[in-house]
């Protein structure tokens, strides 16, 4: 098939076949003429790079992924599409909270004769300090070298996942998922929590940023979709979900983290949609002074009334209850 052929047949140009020749994604023969022959493994190779620049993939990614897939690697594709998809979701949400950020200045301007400078500086700082909450998120634990040996860890309820299985099947009956209803678990990890739900009859959905976390999961609960992404940042569209779930996830965030990740499941859910959260707290300002040998930046767990309160004040009627010292469940339906 010479170049014009494969032009014509997948409708694109010959200037940018021999662009993406030249960027090393396609490698064609060339005959004793010196034209250039396409055969169908290169026809395969072009109509990946369409349709991976369609969704927005640079080139050189597209590049590395054509060459793991075509050395054998069969989740090559899928996996670095999973990374491009929350790639483009965080910079969505980033770009909404412009645009949101612009409506309220011109809110301003609208409502006063002179332009409000120090009003709309005030907004500015707020978005600045908002996008930097986002920014500031970083794996620090190495999740991926843990998947292997994480489900172990959890079913020895010991250190931070003592009462593990407790708090889930706590989670999963005040959760009473209903058959066909569709809920997200955050933080996923493995699925454990996800699973317990789809047996219940729920739709399940699963968002963790480690891909081999993912991994197991899909393994474990081929019918638990999975993507990756984080708790500031979901990588879903708003008012998908009927409920939202997580475990052990929250404490790995900051008191704004957190309050940016509750924004975030609310932008999610369905009007009526409800949250359950597992997850290790302070439950008041006693508890966490007693603790600060391990968190001598005070950063450490948030507090249990924090996170109930803000709940409360979006009009969630709100119940907890402590597992152990630090491991707390939190329910939150709306009131209306």
């Amino acid at each position: 098939m010479k170049i014009k052929e494969i032009a014509e047949k997948l409708n694109i140009s010959s200037r940018a076949i021999r662009f993406y020749e030249e960027k090393g994604l396609l490698a064609p023969a060339k005959d004793s003429s010196g034209y250039r022959t396409f055969d169908e493994s290169d026809v395969w190779r072009l109509q990946t790079v369409i349709a991976l620049r369609e969704a927005g993939m640079p080139l050189e990614d597209i590049r590395r992924t054509i060459t793991a897939s075509s050395a054998g690697d069969r989740d090559a594709i899928r996996r670095n599409l999973e990374i491009q998809r929350s790639g483009m979701a965080s910079k969505w949400i980033e770009l909404k909270q412009m645009i949101e950020t612009a409506d309220r200045m011109l809110a301003l301007t609208n409502e006063r004769e002179t332009v409000p400078v120090e009003a709309m500086y005030r907004i500015a700082e707020l978005s600045r300090r908002l996008r930097e909450e986002r920014g500031e998120w970083r794996d620090r634990w190495g999740y991926d070298r843990l998947a292997s040996t994480h489900d172990q860890r959890v079913e020895s309820h010991s250190g931070e996942f003592s009462d593990y299985t407790q708090a889930l099947e706590l989670v999963a009956k005040w959760t009473s998922a209903r058959s066909n209803e569709e809920g997200l678990d955050l933080g996923t990890g493995t699925g454990n929590l996800a699973g317990m739900l789809a047996r219940q009859g729920a739709k399940m959905a699963g968002v963790d940023q480690s891909l081999q976390m993912l991994k197991q999961c899909n393994e474990k609960f081929p019918q638990v979709e999975t993507r990756i992404g984080n708790l500031l940042a979901i990588p879903y569209t708003e008012g998908k979900f009927d409920f939202i779930v997580s475990s052990f996830a929250l404490h790995h965030l900051s008191g704004g983290q957190i309050r940016l990740a509750l924004e975030e499941m609310r932008r999610v859910l369905k009007p009526r949609g409800r949250i359950c959260i597992a997850d290790l707290l302070f439950q008041d300002e006693h508890a966490r002074a007693s603790h600060a040998d391990s968190f001598p930046d005070n950063s450490g767990y948030a507090l249990l009334p924090d996170v109930a309160e803000w709940l409360e004040k979006r009009d969630y009627i709100v119940k907890a209850e402590r597992i152990n010292e630090l491991l707390h469940i939190v329910y939150a339906v709306p009131i209306r």
